[in-house]
């Protein structure tokens, strides 16, 4: 199974500013209140243990997730999946760092484009991330779950909007010393990070690199078109952290 963030910087801290971003809190509480109920916490006794929650949690990511090989084979309900896998993660790892990325950076960037604009932002460019995903792996039968390609397009438009924005950050080069730099340096590293581990990774299990390229370059191409005639908001300093992408 696939799932959906990884990338060397650790986050650190929280925001110095805490706008209020409702959608932001909203997909926040859905993920984590989904992934409670689902098989994936291991915590609903209506799952069973062992080998019966295994399957369980198989039967479900290929039910709400992505399987390229059933998208384009026009199967019953498919095409919905590229929508309905934003919301399913596989472990808690995933989630967390998902939710914590998504946390940093969504708050912002939500306000400054407002709730409806930001709604339809994040799950129009996470489909097209996981459909793009997809449509590179079209013969894979793995299940492709997680809000990764969406955050990942946050990350696209808060680098546009707000590109000198300090995030504090934890190097491992640097022996996990806390560093602040601007979003600038930090986002566009993390894409080259992205980037480099697409080239070496497989079509099997593992972290779905090429969505968080397609939903990075999707959110920074919105935010660059929809704002490109308007003044850069100059921002406050944000924490910077990272994610996964698995089942």
């Amino acid at each position: 199974m696939i799932g959906n963030w990884s990338g060397p910087l650790s986050p650190l801290s929280r925001a110095i500013r805490r706008p209020t971003a409702p959608v932001t809190y909203g997909l926040i509480a859905l993920c984590c209140l989904l992934f409670l109920l689902g098989p994936a916490a291991g915590l609903n006794p209506v799952y069973g243990t062992g080998d019966e929650l295994l399957a369980a949690q198989r039967a479900y990511f290929r039910r709400w997730g992505v399987v390229p090989a059933e998208l384009f084979e026009g199967a019953a309900g498919s095409a919905l999946t590229p929508a309905t896998a934003l919301f399913v993660h596989g472990s808690w790892v995933h989630l967390l760092g998902n939710m914590l990325f998504l946390f940093v950076f969504g708050a912002m960037t939500e306000e400054r484009m407002g709730r409806v604009q930001f709604t339809l932002f994040y799950v129009g460019c996470g489909y097209l991330a996981l459909l793009g995903y997809a449509a590179a792996n079209a013969s894979s039968e793995q299940s492709l779950v997680g809000a990764s390609g969406a955050i990942s397009a946050v990350l696209g438009a808060f680098l546009y909007l707000f590109p000198r924005a300090r995030v504090t950050s934890l190097l491992p080069f640097l022996f996990f010393l806390p560093v602040r730099l601007p979003a600038w340096v930090v986002l566009p590293f993390w894409a080259a990070l992205q980037w480099l581990a697409a080239g070496r990774a497989s079509a099997g299990p593992g972290v779905a690199y090429l969505a968080h390229l397609v939903g990075f370059g999707l959110g920074l191409a919105y935010a660059w078109a929809r704002f490109r005639r308007t003044t850069r908001v100059k921002a406050a300093p944000a924490p910077a952290p990272e994610g996964e992408n698995q089942p």
